[in-house]
This record gives C-alpha cells, sequence and structure tokens, in this order.
C-alpha cells in the first residue's frame, strides 16, 4: 500500500498504492480474475480494492473533481472483474503464499506479480511477452530477468540463451553470498499448476519460510521447462523491496497508460 507517483488519465501527477499499479497494468493487459494474498492485518488491502461511492460523492462536493474521475475509473476496473483475497496466517516465504492460491488456479495457467516489484513498459506489452513466451516453449514456468550490478541481492539464475533475450533456465538460487551469474529475477512469473507440487517437495529453509525460487529449482531438476525473458531496453524493473529503491521511485515519475 505504499504510495507512488504516476500520471493520472488527465496527465496530472497523482499518488496511489503501488498494488493499485500493479492491479491496473494487469488488467490493462486483459486479466480479470485476480487473488490477493494477504498477511495478517492487511486490511487495508481489501478496504481500498472495495468501490467506495460515498467518497467519490465526498470528493465532488469539495469540488476535487479531477480526483473524483480518476477513482472512479478504477472503481469501473474494480467492478468489471473477479477479486478473492486469500489470508496467508503466518510469513512463511513467497512460495507458500503461491501455494494459497491453489483452489482459486485450480489446473488453469496463471500469473503471479510480486507487490513490491514493478515492469515500466512503453506500451505496458511485457506482460504479453512474458505469456507469449510461456505458450510458445510450452513452459511450466516463465519468468521475468534483468542483468543487475550486484546479484547477491536478488534471486539469480544460470542458463543458456536459446534466442536473443531467451534463456532456457538451467538453475535457480535464491540471493547467493557467490552468485554465479548477474541475472536477477524479477518477481512476475506465469506458472502451470505443477508449481504446486514443486511447492509441496520444497524443504522450508533456516527461518522456515518455503522459497518459491526453490520450488522452481525443483521443476528444474525435475526435467521442466522453465524460462526466463530479459527485460528490452523499453522496459524498467522498479524494486521497492527497499528504502533506497523506494526512494528511487518516489523520485521519478511515470506515465499510465489507460485503455
Amino acid at each position: 500500500m505504499l504510495p507512488i507517483f504516476i500520471r493520472g488519465a488527465n496527465k496530472q501527477l497523482r499518488l496511489i498504492p503501488v498494488l493499485q499499479f500493479v492491479f491496473e497494468k494487469i488488467y490493462d493487459a486483459g486479466f480479470r480474475e485476480f487473488c490477493f494474498i494477504v498477511g495478517r492485518g492487511k486490511r487495508a488491502v481489501e478496504d481500498h480494492f472495495t468501490p467506495d461511492d460515498s467518497f467519490v460523492e465526498y470528493l465532488k462536493s469539495k469540488n476535487k473533481l479531477e480526483l473524483a474521475y480518476e477513482l472512479e475509473l478504477f472503481y469501473r476496473k474494480l467492478r468489471d472483474q473477479a477479486i478473492v483475497f486469500i489470508n496467508q496466517p503466518k510469513p512463511r516465504g513467497f512460495g507458500d503464499a503461491v501455494y494459497k492460491a491453489k483452489q482459486f488456479t485450480d489446473r488453469d495457467a496463471f500469473l503471479v506479480h510480486a507487490g513490491d516489484d514493478l515492469v515500466i513498459s512503453e506500451s505496458n506489452d511485457h506482460l504479453e511477452r512474458l505469456v507469449d513466451t510461456f505458450k510458445k516453449y510450452n513452459a511450466d514456468a516463465a519468468l521475468y530477468v534483468e542483468k543487475v550490478k550486484n546479484p547477491s541481492k536478488y534471486g539469480v539464475i544460470v542458463g543458456k540463451e536459446i534466442e536473443h533475450g531467451v534463456y532456457k533456465v538451467e538453475k535457480a538460487i535464491e540471493k547467493p553470498s557467490f552468485p554465479p551469474s548477474n541475472i536477477a529475477i524479477i518477481a512476475i512469473y506465469i506458472f502451470s499448476p505443477t508449481i504446486y507440487q514443486a511447492i509441496e517437495k520444497t524443504r522450508p529453509n533456516t527461518n522456515n519460510e518455503i522459497q518459491l525460487t526453490d520450488a522452481i529449482q525443483w521443476l528444474i531438476d525435475q526435467k521442466r521447462h522453465v524460462y526466463a525473458l530479459e527485460l528490452n531496453q523499453n522496459e524498467k524493473r522498479i524494486d521497492i523491496g527497499t528504502p533506497e529503491s523506494y526512494w528511487k521511485a518516489l523520485s521519478s515519475t511515470y506515465e499510465y497508460t489507460q485503455l
């Protein structure tokens, strides 16, 4: 729910929560069924994604017409899709959070998007590129990556580049002390239902957390098809997982494209 600056439909600068930004980008890519995995005490997320028409009327009564208009655009999207909220009672890792969505996704392939990792693309086509890669290679998992200067802060992959910017992943490691590559994982994935079996087979780490990266490695060990797609020159990653990276995100403004 941390706010970031964007340009609204009227090109005016405004603040919205990161999760709203993520939601609207996914919505604009054509998705219409959403599942939020939320932790204990995160009622604010559910409240924000529930339309409040009385607040819109309040803004109008205070002559804040531009804010009211922007909020109405957001609410139209909320009413045009289905949202499910699932609670993760204990913070047992990213892998455990994904596993909570098993009943929601059933036997379908699905997109996973973390709330602190954003990708900005000129025409919002990065999600479509990931879907196309997943389908083209009949993958069990497809994920975004980028080359970074300090890979020890991220999960990293090792793989063979089979075409420009596309890797057949041979190894996935979570925050290694001695990174075998500088190709860092971005927390945007598409999975087939096989990821749930992988999570079931993944042992918790020393913090009793189930890491999604370890589950991806299980898929690789089982000769499943895992591919990574590198960001192109027109796409930019915004990581707000640390105070420093959040400050960088706030120090810039980004264009927001409505449908």
